[in-house]
């Protein structure tokens, strides 16, 4: 959609536009909501100023940019945002040229926008590219941003990072007389004044330099951009978010300055849409819900894994003072809020800072804490390192609670939570174990509340698969249990979420092999193993991991080295590729893993 000579006018109705399709599409299919709503105006005027097919248009996270996607060929087939075979929640540059990065993961835009600005200048193209970066201010908490902000003043390349502020967490207090400077500071003329002042007292020594230097210091420490000026970044702002002609005057004098500039927008989360108007932590992401109440269309009654979690751990922290926890802002979403709440000094929410999370429960683990690591699968990624470096390697008793293990559903690539184990299990020191139901989950925060090393728990988004068998034992370190013990040469392995598709799997076979819930993959049971060995030779895995480095090798890893060769491993977990977004169910049918499908391949061996 070429909006480049629409009126104002024009643009604002388009803006109202964009928001009614956003509402359209998401109150149907659920996705971001609040955010992106409130960012509308700014996107608009990105476009009206900037060329997304030449300029690179970068988001942080870009759950955000739904408006982009509709004004760059996607307003109909916005229709299937994050549905299977659909439109991503997020940027992918598979979908169209005007998305430049895959995005998912937060506080990466400045970065790439840094090694963009570079590429442009080593193609000499400065004169017609410039990157365009829009990152929230919960972005902004993560230390990778202002790893690039630092290069960036010091390199001195131009690039617009528009700072998406809707939490008013950066400039509280504005006030009239602020408000007046930012737009002043904004302005042609001010810009141009500076330029001629920066010329002319070249020419008077170091002294000119640092009169005016403080002169201009004078008027900007009211506004909150001291920060970013003292890091070598051109600040303007803040400015409001919704003005359109605020935005694209801004953004005009940015885009001509030839240097780093960062535009302080304000905007107000779910513009447009007063129910979900305000800091109000649930319209952040959705589910499907009713237009006019603002009610969700359906909710299960089913207890989700990260509801048991959560209670599972407030049992044990009334019973323990040493029980400490941490999250990556993600309170409401790992179950962390209710502890929060009742223990404000013990349980934090540290924001976007994963590998900070780490490192800081590595120290109180060392001072004879108890700390819960509680984080999504795929967010743990981010703190690869520390877990290594400052937990394990120290063999600090830490645990790391990942929720959302296994397929997300329709966030897709970026959120799939099928690396952990892999990444995990090479570790030395920690131990990995998983609940299958809300019995063993209580049961294995329990165990782990009370175990001296560091180890690590994984269970999935939403509720556990529903099965009818034995009652979990509690758990005692690599120990294993037989829950079903037939009479065939088939036994199938469930870890974690799996036992429940394995027991449904079972449930629709004539012939019934066993089933062994192995709750731990590091370290494995070899007592049990061994027993399976001499009565079973035909092993099905059933973990919703990657393959690779997963459960189906541990075991493959275990039999090499008790040179056992006559056991037949089939692992059920997921390819070695990236699993797509969509309904979850739809997903696994797409991958051959429904418990239907998956009766039938070992019935048929």
């Amino acid at each position: 959609m070429d909006i480049k000579h629409f009126t104002l006018s024009e643009l604002e109705a388009l803006s109202q536009k964009i928001r009614d399709r956003i509402l359209e599409v998401v109150s149907s299919n659920g996705g971001h909501l609040s955010s992106t709503l409130g960012a509308t105006e700014i996107i608009v005027a990105m476009h009206k100023v900037f060329n997304p097919y030449k300029d690179p248009f970068i988001f942080d996270v870009s759950h955000q940019s739904y408006a982009h996607k509709l004004l760059t060929d996607r307003w109909e087939e916005f229709a299937t945002l994050r549905q299977f075979g659909g439109i991503s929640g997020y940027t992918k540059p598979s979908e169209s040229d005007a998305d430049y990065f895959v995005a998912g993961h937060s506080s990466t835009s400045i970065s790439l926008g840094v090694g963009a600005a570079k590429a442009i200048a080593l193609k000499n193209e400065q004169e017609n590219r410039i990157p365009v970066v829009m990152i929230g201010d919960g972005a902004m908490s993560a230390g990778m941003a202002y790893e690039a902000l630092n290069e960036l003043g010091d390199r001195k390349y131009p690039i617009v990072i528009i700072l998406n502020d809707n939490e008013m967490s950066i400039a509280k207090p504005i006030g009239a007389l602020s408000r007046m400077l930012s737009s002043a500071m904004a302005s042609p003329f001010y810009q141009r004044f500076k330029r001629k002042t920066e010329q002319f007292v070249d020419n008077f020594g170091e002294g000119a330099h640092y009169l005016a230097k403080r002169f201009e210091e004078s008027f900007k420490l009211i506004t909150p951009g001291i920060m970013f000026e003292e890091m070598g970044i051109e600040y303007i702002g803040p400015i409001d978010g919704h003005d359109l002609k605020s935005l694209i005057e801004t953004f005009e004098v940015a885009k001509g300055m030839g240097k780093p500039v960062l535009v302080h927008v304000q905007t107000i989360k779910g513009k447009g849409y007063e129910i979900a108007e305000g800091k109000h932590e649930k319209w952040h992401g959705v589910s499907p819900f009713d237009l006019k109440s603002g009610a969700a269309n359906s909710k299960s009654s089913t207890k989700s894994a990260t509801q048991i979690y959560a209670d599972a751990l407030m049992d044990q922290a009334a019973k323990n003072e040493k029980i400490v926890g941490v999250t990556a802002a993600m309170p409401s979403g790992t179950g962390l809020s209710v502890l929060i709440e009742k223990y404000p000094d013990r349980f934090w929410d540290v924001a976007i800072a994963e590998q900070h999370a780490v490192t800081s429960m590595g120290a109180l683990a060392k001072e004879g804490f108890k700390p819960f690591c509680t984080i999504y699968s795929t967010f743990l990624q981010r703190g690869f390192d520390q877990v290594i470096h400052d937990v394990c390697l120290m063999d600090l008793p830490v645990v790391f609670a990942m929720d959302r293990a296994g397929i997300v559903g329709e966030d897709g690539e970026t959120h799939q939570g099928v690396y952990d184990i892999g990444f995990l299990r090479l570790i030395p020191n920690i131990t990995l174990c998983a609940p299958r139901d809300e019995k063993s989950f209580h049961h294995i925060i329990e165990y782990v509340s009370a175990y001296e090393h560091p180890c690590a728990i994984r269970y999935p988004r939403g509720a556990f698969w529903d099965a009818k068998l034995p009652e979990s034992l509690p758990y005692e370190t690599g120990k294993s249990q037989l829950l079903i013990d037939n009479d065939s040469d088939k036994l199938c392995i469930g870890y974690g979420n799996g036992v429940g598709r394995a027991a449904q799997t079972i449930a629709l076979m004539e012939e019934k092999p066993s089933l062994l819930d192995l709750r731990f993959v590091k370290p494995l049971d070899s007592e049990m193993l061994r027993t399976m060995t001499q009565r079973h030779k035909q092993w099905y895995v059933f973990s919703d991991s990657a393959r690779m480095g997963g459960v189906g090798s541990a075991l493959l890893e275990w039999l090499n080295e008790e040179k056992i060769t006559d056991v037949r491993v089939v692992s059920f977990e997921y390819d070695d590729v990236f699993i797509k977004h969509g309904n979850t169910k739809l997903v696994e049918e797409s991958l051959g893993l429904l418990p239907e499908q998956l009766a039938k391949v070992i019935s048929e061996e």
